[in-house]
């Protein structure tokens, strides 16, 4: 069965993206930022009691950007680039942490000279670093935590450290002068498994204990990080169905004395609201009896569909086209043999499908435009239109 646009956008959203791009040249994005807006009034509305932390490494977007500014959430800032840009709307530093752990020393003092003092690590040599270059600056510490066999783009490994390392850092943080705030930690992205937050959320809880027991470190904040899904082809729950889980877990753990909660989303507001556009380039076969064809496209993963990196993401395929369907690989247009959508996953897409066809993606406003490399072959950045 092929995918239907009224499966994964409401009303005309569809229609109104598809009329908006028949007259651009592909390949290229087109975002309802109504969608988006949408998302992120569910989001706030189904956890209250939470701060929105926009990660903006998502989709950066000013359109994106000025929307969450009017609804006064704050922003989850990984380089002084992402932070030019929204101190550039207005947005004041008390209003960004600086969510990555892997810093320059010039960099944090640069983020402490705009006004930020929320600051990520989860190693002694980046705890020395804050204390140095911005002193007194409030610090959570980031832990790892399980999940990579239930997230479609896991996050273990590279960020983030043990329990007993976490403890460690919140004491050496007071004695350098800085303020141990809070533990943060990120359960992977497109996290179809909500119970990974419940073996996060009571981690989180035994650190608060031990800090506040043995050492008398009272911390206040737990960074829940994201997580939370899009509609790909491996569908998940709700996202009430995901807070009603969550804030049952945050109650067992903390009764109803919740420290501050942050939230970090970033896929799950704007990856729905994106339709990307391509046009097929070729279609042949690799000998007279293969049994599948190749479908050449012109995005690939060098020109946004990065997360197709070992088909982890799975994006809806739409085409006009209907009739006999048969399997088919999907590549991209490079001179790189790892420029390869989808090999193994077989896609069914038309037999009548032609050079020249149109291929909308769905749910690809996360991830596509900022994975955009600058000149692979020479081919510009992925373009990006707001609507």
């Amino acid at each position: 069965m092929q995918i239907q646009p009224k499966d994964y956008y409401e009303g005309d959203t569809f229609e109104r993206i598809k009329q908006y791009s028949d007259k651009l040249e592909t390949p290229c994005l087109v975002v309802d930022t109504a969608t988006f807006a949408r998302q992120l009034d569910e989001l706030i509305a189904c956890f209250p009691y939470a701060k929105t932390y926009y990660a903006i490494k998502a989709n950066p977007a000013v359109e994106l950007l000025k929307i969450l500014d009017e609804r006064g959430c704050n922003f989850d800032v990984a380089s002084r680039y992402e932070l030019d840009k929204v101190l550039s709307i207005g947005v004041t530093g008390d209003r960004v942490s600086y969510g990555n752990t892997i810093k320059k020393s010039k960099d944090i003092r640069y983020f402490h000279e705009n006004g930020v003092d929320l600051f990520a690590t989860d190693s002694e040599a980046d705890l020395r670093n804050i204390a140095q270059a911005a002193p007194g600056a409030r610090v959570f510490v980031r832990i790892l935590t399980e999940g990579s066999q239930t997230a479609d783009w896991p996050l273990s490994r590279k960020f983030g450290c043990q329990t007993d390392m976490a403890l460690d850092l919140c004491v050496l943080a007071r004695e350098l002068g800085l303020i141990p705030y809070g533990i943060s930690f990120h359960v992977g992205s497109q996290q179809r498994d909500i119970g990974a937050w419940d073996s996060a959320i009571a981690k989180v809880k035994w650190i608060f204990e031990r800090l506040q027991e043995e050492h008398g470190i009272q911390l206040k904040m737990a960074n829940l990080g994201g997580g939370f899904p899009a509609n790909y082809l491996s569908r998940t729950n709700d996202l009430q169905t995901y807070a009603e889980e969550i804030t049952r877990f945050l109650r067992e753990d903390f009764d109803d004395n919740f420290p501050e909660i942050i939230l970090e989303p970033g896929r799950s507001l704007v990856a729905n609201a994106g339709v990307l556009v391509s046009e097929v380039v070729l279609i042949s076969r690799k000998n007279r009896t293969g049994l599948h064809r190749w479908v050449y496209t012109d995005i690939g993963k060098f020109g946004g569909m990065i997360e197709t990196m070992d088909e982890a993401i799975k994006y809806p395929v739409y085409v006009e086209k209907t009739g006999e369907v048969e399997e088919v690989v999907i590549a991209g247009p490079t001179c790189d043999s790892a420029d390869i959508l989808y090999e193994n996953y077989k896609y069914e897409l038309p037999l009548n499908l032609a050079m020249g066809d149109r291929m909308y993606w769905f749910s690809t406003g996360a991830y596509t435009t900022t994975y955009s490399a600058i000149e692979f072959n020479g081919f510009p950045p992925l373009k990006a239109y707001f609507i």
